[in-house]
C-alpha cells in the first residue's frame, strides 16, 4: 500500500480484510515514519491481515518485497510515477482516482502494461454494487426501453479549509477541479450505464474558491445510442447529493446517494401501462451488495488469477479520462468535442487545462 491516508485506512483495509483468504498485505510506503507507525497499528486491528513492513522509499520496497499487487492512495500528482514504478517491478496496480492527470500520462501507463499482466486499474467502486450491475443489465438488454434523456449530478460542498491542503485545487497537483477529482466517479458510472459518448459541450467557472481550477462545471452530452444528458459537477452545493437519472421509453431509473449506494438507493418508475411483472423484476435484483472497494477488488483478484485485463483499466478507463479532457476542452474553447479529437499534438492531451489563457498556470488571459 502506497500512501497511508484516510482513503487507504477507510476503504482499502476493509476490502483487504474481506479478501484475507486470497491476499496478504506485506508492506506500506509513506514519506512520514510517524504515519507509517500509526498505519501499521491500524492494520493490526483488522483480523487476518497480519503485520506490514513500513518503507519510506517506493523503489526500495518494490525491490525487497516484490509484491504482486500495489494499492496507490497518494495525492494524484504521484500516481503516474508510482504506477509506472510498480508496473516495471512486475506488480499489478490498483490506484485511487484519477489514475493520472492527463491522456498523455494514461498512454504512458498503457505502454508499460504487458499482455497477461501486470495491468493498472483505477478505483471505480460505484460500478460494482449489485444495483449498478442490475441496472446495466436491464439497460443493455433493452428491458427499460431505449434510453432517451439522462442527468448526472455530483453536487457537493467543500470549504476553504478543504482547499488549504497544498495539493488541492492545482492543475499540476490534482489535474483539475470537481470535474476531475469529485464528479469523475458519477461521470464514469454514467458512461458505464449508457456506453460511448460521441459529443460534449460544456462550461466551467471559478465562482467562490481561490484555486487554479474550476469549482463548478456543466456539460451537455450526446451518446452513441442517441441519448442526451446533462452533467453537473460542483463543490459549491450545501445540499450534497450524487445522482444519476436515465429516462427510457418504458421507465425512469434513478440512483440517489452520496458516497456509496445499495439496492435501496435505486428507483424504477414505469410509464403508464407497463405490466406489473416487469416492474417487479426491475425492482428486485438477485443480490444486495453495496458499491465498495471490496467488490471491485474481487474483480481485480479474479483478473490476476486469470491473467486478463481487470475492471477499471485499459480502453474503458481511458474513455472516462478522455471524457474529462473533452469537457475541459469544450468549456475552454467554446466548441463541441468528439472522441478522438484530442490527439498527441493537442495541448489538452498533455494537461486538462490545455494551456487555456486564464486557466493554465502562468498564461494570462488573452
Amino acid at each position: 500500500m502506497v500512501g497511508t491516508g484516510a482513503i487507504v485506512t477507510g476503504a482499502h483495509l476493509a476490502a483487504l480484510a474481506a479478501h484475507a483468504s486470497e491476499v496478504r498485505p506485506v508492506a506500506a510506503v509513506d514519506v512520514d515514519p510517524t504515519r507509517l507507525e500509526a498505519f501499521a497499528a491500524e492494520v493490526a486491528r483488522h483480523p487476518g491481515l497480519g503485520p506490514v513492513t513500513g518503507w519510506t522509499d517506493l523503489d526500495a520496497m518494490l525491490a525487497a518485497e516484490r509484491p504482486d499487487l500495489v494499492l496507490i492512495g497518494t495525492p494524484p500528482v504521484f500516481h503516474r510515477e508510482q504506477t509506472l514504478a510498480a508496473l516495471a517491478a512486475g506488480a499489478w496496480v490498483w490506484c485511487e482516482k484519477p489514475l493520472c492527470l492527463s491522456l498523455a500520462e494514461f498512454d504512458a501507463i498503457s505502454a508499460a502494461e504487458r499482455e497477461g499482466g501486470p495491468y493498472a486499474s483505477v478505483v471505480a467502486q460505484h460500478r460494482h454494487g449489485s444495483g449498478t450491475v442490475h441496472a446495466r443489465a436491464l439497460l443493455e438488454a433493452g428491458e427499460l426501453g431505449a434510453p432517451r434523456v439522462a442527468h448526472c449530478q455530483t453536487t457537493w460542498y467543500r470549504t476553504e479549509e478543504y482547499y488549504a491542503v497544498p495539493w488541492r485545487g492545482g492543475w499540476a497537483s490534482e489535474g483539475g477541479g470537481p470535474t476531475m477529482g469529485h464528479g469523475i466517479h458519477q461521470n464514469d458510472l454514467l458512461l458505464h450505464l449508457l456506453g460511448d459518448w460521441i459529443e460534449i459541450r460544456a462550461m466551467v467557472a471559478r465562482l467562490r474558491h481561490d484555486v487554479e481550477t474550476e469549482d463548478v462545471s456543466t456539460a451537455l452530452v450526446r451518446f452513441a445510442n442517441g441519448a442526451v444528458a446533462t452533467v453537473v459537477n460542483s463543490v459549491l452545493s450545501p445540499d450534497e447529493v450524487s445522482r444519476i437519472r436515465i429516462d427510457c421509453d418504458d421507465a425512469t431509473v434513478e440512483l440517489t446517494h452520496l458516497y456509496g449506494h445499495t439496492n435501496a438507493d435505486w428507483r424504477y418508475t414505469p410509464r403508464p401501462g407497463v405490466e406489473p411483472g416487469r416492474v417487479e423484476h426491475w425492482r428486485t435484483p438477485e443480490r444486495d451488495v453495496p458499491s465498495s472497494h471490496t467488490e471491485q477488488l474481487a474483480g481485480i483478484l479474479a483478473a490476476m488469477r486469470a491473467g486478463v485485463r481487470p475492471p477499471g483499466s485499459g480502453p474503458d478507463a481511458r474513455r472516462t479520462l478522455e471524457f474529462t479532457a473533452a469537457l475541459y476542452k469544450a468549456a475552454f474553447t467554446g466548441r463541441p468535442v468528439r472522441p478522438g479529437d484530442i490527439g498527441p499534438d493537442d495541448p489538452y492531451h498533455r494537461a486538462m487545462h490545455g494551456d487555456a489563457p486564464g486557466w493554465a498556470p502562468g498564461i494570462p488571459p488573452a
